[in-house]
């Protein structure tokens, strides 16, 4: 089950729309919360520190019910902390993110260059399907294809649509977009997370490789 649920992570871009300074800093701040946690923690560390990442988001989403950027980076951290549990008890937390996503698609889904979808079809790939899980391939590619639509030339949007290609077997195709997820351009702010990305992309290519 763990081997499932892991990887339900996905890091941003750093601008949106319609979000106040003070709001676009209260995301911004979890942004970096959550990159230290992904990539600079192992193990228990790393769950601890989603763990508590999660309770804080919550409480600040609860606060400010508008702010869809701040709803979309919820559903990160809760799915990062999915994935760094792991087992059954994963499967709540999935289908919490899964709500903070479709509750953001719902309102605007162009929201941090269609992050939300992205990260929705991210889930839907992860996850189990029934009678586990609300797992579902098409929902997923879906969802991808709307997300890199949105994003054409984002690393993460790129990234995960490989990915997403290479479990279903397409590793020709899944080669062509972690090139293009590895050319994205640097995003402001957010080196660590870059960093950690294109570790990733990496790792896949030479799998892709073998």
């Amino acid at each position: 089950m763990k081997a499932l649920i892991q990887g339900l992570v996905l890091s941003t871009v750093a601008s949106t729309v319609g979000v106040s300074a003070q709001a676009d800093a209260l995301y911004q701040q979890y942004q970096a919360q959550w990159a230290a946690a992904q990539y600079q923690q192992q193990g228990d560390a790393r769950e601890a520190a989603l763990a508590s990442l999660s309770a804080k988001v919550r409480q600040d989403v609860q606060q400010h019910p508008d702010d869809l950027a701040l709803r979309t980076w919820a559903g990160i951290i809760v799915g990062s902390y999915a994935g760094a549990k792991g087992g059954i008890g994963a499967l709540s937390l999935a289908k919490e993110a899964k709500a903070d996503y479709e509750a953001v698609i719902a309102r605007d889904p162009s929201t941090l260059q269609g992050s939300a979808l992205t990260s929705l079809g991210v889930l839907y790939y992860k996850v189990p399907g029934w009678p586990l899980g609300f797992g579902d391939d098409k929902q997923a590619e879906f969802m991808l294809k709307r997300g890199l639509n949105l994003n054409p030339e984002g690393i993460d949007s790129n990234y995960f649509y490989a990915d997403y290609l290479a479990s279903k077997g397409d590793n020709d195709t899944a080669r062509r977009y972690l090139q293009k997820a590895l050319a994205a351009p640097d995003r402001p702010g957010r080196a660590l997370a870059d960093s950690g990305r294109r570790e990733e992309i990496r790792a896949l290519q030479k799998k892709l490789a073998e």
